[in-house]
């Protein structure tokens, strides 16, 4: 008995500094952030207590509803790009020429950091001497569009970094995957005669099903939530055309001063990723994992 005691106590020694530091770096503030919603602050002076006021003015505030679906479209994008990450991850498993190099490549943009990327994409995307328009000229078309500048095609844009960005760390985590099938189940349908789209679609990507699925959460809550690259290229412009949830929180609590609601935002922003977690693991869940 005094044994297992002591084994729990050396068990919560080593994971006390872990838990210490979830607590005051996630836990903590994102009640400190659900109780500051309660408030009228510009985040310096007195905090007045309004209630729910806040989340009520939220709910009808057509510009976070427009933030919402845009990382709604972020997040759908996101989503189905996993489908051609997984597709890069079967050509570089099946041991073609140059696979090697090739990994490196798609790992460049991981070792970038945001500001970096959205810096090299803005001379990307510049109207007048961007490498995109210049091609686009030198096709023929004589009005290429200002990619930043038109709303319409402002927020398509952006994702188009935001997909490149994370491509290598997606393809690594499917290649790793991938390499771990074994070699004798492959072996096995080649001599039955299976093509190699057949092995593809009908045994390797079965085998990492399990995997694809993790992603999936990961690269939607991500999307749900990202904010970087999207305030450092258009700050959410023009006119709240590539604005997002967490762009729109940054603008109202730091640089309209309106601390209470942006928090109030924010924590609207954690209500929604855990309900679209919940419901992407209860979709995704294998019925051996469903204990309800």
């Amino acid at each position: 008995m005094n044994k297992v005691m002591s084994n729990k106590w050396i068990i919560f020694l080593y994971t006390f500094p872990a838990l210490l530091l979830i607590a005051v770096l996630i836990v903590i503030p994102l009640i400190l952030s659900g109780y500051f919603g309660l408030m009228d602050w510009d985040g310096i002076g007195t905090m007045e207590f309004i209630g729910l006021d806040n989340y009520i003015t939220a709910l009808q505030d057509s510009k976070f509803w427009d933030s919402t679906l845009h990382s709604f479209l972020l997040a759908l994008f996101s989503a189905c790009s996993l489908i051609g990450y997984l597709a890069v991850a079967l050509i570089l498993a099946s041991k073609i020429k140059g696979a090697s190099l090739l990994r490196k490549i798609y790992l460049i943009p991981m070792l970038l950091s945001s500001v970096a990327i959205a810096q090299l994409w803005i001379k990307v995307y510049n109207p007048s001497n961007g490498m995109l328009n210049s091609i686009l000229v030198g096709l023929g078309i004589e009005n290429p569009p200002a990619w930043l500048a038109d709303p319409s095609i402002v927020l398509y844009a952006i994702f188009v970094p935001i997909i490149w960005q994370y491509a290598g760390f997606y393809i690594l985590i499917y290649y790793a995957a991938l390499k771990n099938i074994p070699e004798s189940l492959i072996e096995a349908a080649k001599i039955d005669g299976a093509t190699p789209l057949q092995i593809a679609l009908e045994i390797k990507v079965p085998l990492i099903m399990n995997v694809f699925k993790v992603t999936i959460v990961l690269s939607i809550v991500g999307s749900l939530k990202y904010f970087d690259l999207i305030y450092v290229m258009t700050g959410g412009g023009p006119n709240g055309a590539s604005e997002v949830m967490a762009s729109y929180m940054y603008k109202l609590a730091f640089s309209s001063y309106n601390f209470g609601y942006g928090s109030a935002i924010g924590f609207l922003l954690l209500i929604i990723t855990l309900i679209v977690t919940v419901i992407i693991r209860k979709i995704t869940a294998n019925k051996d994992e469903i204990q309800y």
